[in-house]
Order: C-alpha cells, then structure tokens, then sequence
C-alpha cells in the first residue's frame, strides 16, 4: 500500500476517533504526517471530498441516526456536531437531506446517508490472494427467519459485491444505513432466479415486516420472502485489512460444508444473504436449509 493512501486513511481514522471534538487541517496533516496543504489536497484525490466536506457530511449523518434512534433535543444534536446554533445546523441537514431534522425525528424516513468508505479498502481488494492455508474457525448455527419484506435495490447483472458498485454506485449503502431494518442492519442477497425479474443476482437491501406500508425509496422494488430456517457462517474477528481474506476464506468452508451431517439439505429457492463485514464480528453469510 503507498504512502498516499496510508495517509488518507490515517486522516479518516483520525475524523471517526475524533468526530465529537474540533477537527482542523492541522490536526489532520499531523495525522498524515504530510503539510496541510498536501494532506488536503491528497484526501480530496483519493475520497472526492475536501476534508470539511467530508466532516460535515459525516457528522450529519451521524446525527440522522441519532435523531432516528434516541429521545434527543434537537438543539443537543446541533451542539454535538459542532455547530453553534440550532439554526445553522438545521439548514445544513435540510440542504444535505432535503428535509427538516424535528420532523425527521417524527416521522424517519429512507435518507442517503454518507458512508466513510476506508480508502485502504480499494487497494486490499485489487491484490492477488491466494494463500488461505491459515484458515481460522467457521461458527456455524441454525437460525429461523419469518416471513419478511426485503426493499432492494436491484443491479443490472451483478453477480458480487464489486460489479454491483459499479452498476450501481456504493451510495446505495448510505440510504439502507437510514432505514430500520428486523436483523438491525441492511443485507446483502445471492437472489434466485425467482426473485430476479431479469435484473442482477446480486442486491442490496433492508428487511422490513410483511405489513411494512412505508416509504419505499425511488429506484427500489419490494420482494415478499418466506419464513425459512437458514445457516449462518461466522468467521473468527479479524484484522480489518484482511476482510478479503476473511470473505473468501469462509465461502470456500462454507462451499465445503455438508448440511446433511445435521439433517438438512440445502435451499436454493431461498436468497443467500451477507451482512457488512466487520472485522470485530467476523465476517457474516447465511445460507437458507430444509430438513432432509
């Protein structure tokens, strides 16, 4: 990894550490170890934003969810993302979310929030990875999910996670986040050719209740799913720059794996989900059974 891109990610790790506090250019090219002007400057190359941007973005994001989740003030959330009045930050969350953040917090709806993709991500993914000799243990158990919604967001022929961002854009990511979802987070899906309607195999998504008569975001489609009993495969924590490795390591155990060694078969007329891989978790994929 080059020094450019470990710098940036200094400077991000540095924003998330310090999200609360007071977060100046200074701070961040000590961070980098690079002069303010080339920190700025390389942080706007490599995320697209100039560091303010990228705060301010950040932070009322943050705070969306807030304002989603707990019983706060309004005036407490614009204090704690840094502004200095009410009135400031109110139109700072109208002009990033086209809404107003009192009546947000009544009634939520989908929002495009801004996700902090680590920039050290790109690089570890294009790298050649082969050697998975020191694969770490799989959890494995049985879990039953009911009858459910899934709002998706469908590509055009995407098989994985990599196509599917370019079809589709990674922003994606930051709507889902916004919406309350019954496993507490969005998900990834392997669609069947059932649930295709001649789009991509690969979709994000949010699991919502079967009487779920929300707003269902431009762009979207809704998808009933069954109540089914489906394996989950559990990686081992891992080192957030070995997330590839992580993925691949436990796909390969878990194409490997027999279900009949407890009584099931597979069923493959049920989606394959994924959830975020998250290195102090493990990574995450469930795969829908029957019984024999």
């Amino acid at each position: 990894m080059n020094d450019k891109t470990l710098a940036v990610q200094r400077m991000q790790d540095y924003i998330e550490a310090h999200l609360t506090e007071p977060v100046n250019l200074a701070k961040l090219s000590e961070a980098a170890c690079f002069s303010p002007w080339y920190a700025a400057r390389i942080f706007h190359e490599l995320t697209g934003l100039a560091p303010t941007d990228y705060i301010r973005r950040l932070r009322l994001s943050k705070s969306a969810l807030r304002l989603r989740d707990e019983k706060v003030r309004v005036i407490d959330i614009a204090l704690d993302t840094g502004f200095e009045s009410v009135d400031g930050y109110q139109r700072a969350f109208a002009r990033e979310f086209g809404c107003n953040p009192k009546e947000y917090a009544l009634r939520p709806v989908p929002l495009p929030l801004f996700t902090a993709y680590g920039v050290k991500f790109r690089e570890l993914w294009k790298k050649e990875r082969t050697n998975m000799a020191n694969e770490k243990c799989i959890f494995i158990q049985v879990i039953e999910k009911s009858a459910r919604k899934v709002l998706i967001r469908r590509g055009v022929k995407a098989a994985d996670y990599l196509a599917y961002c370019e079809e589709v854009g990674c922003d994606v990511w930051g709507v889902l986040t916004s919406m309350k979802s019954l496993c507490g987070e969005p998900v990834c899906l392997w669609l069947p050719e059932l649930y295709r309607a001649g789009n991509s195999e690969y979709v994000q998504g949010v699991e919502v209740a079967v009487d779920y008569d929300g707003v269902v975001p431009e762009g979207f489609d809704v998808i009933d799913l069954p109540a089914a009993a489906y394996l989950m495969f559990q990686s081992e924590p891992f080192a957030e720059e070995d997330y590839c490795v992580a993925i691949e390591s436990l796909q390969s155990a878990m194409n490997r794996y027999e279900p009949s060694a407890i009584g099931y078969v597979w069923d493959d007329a049920n989606p394959r989900i994924q959830l975020e891989p998250r290195g102090e978790r493990g990574y995450i994929e469930l795969r829908a059974v029957k019984k024999a």
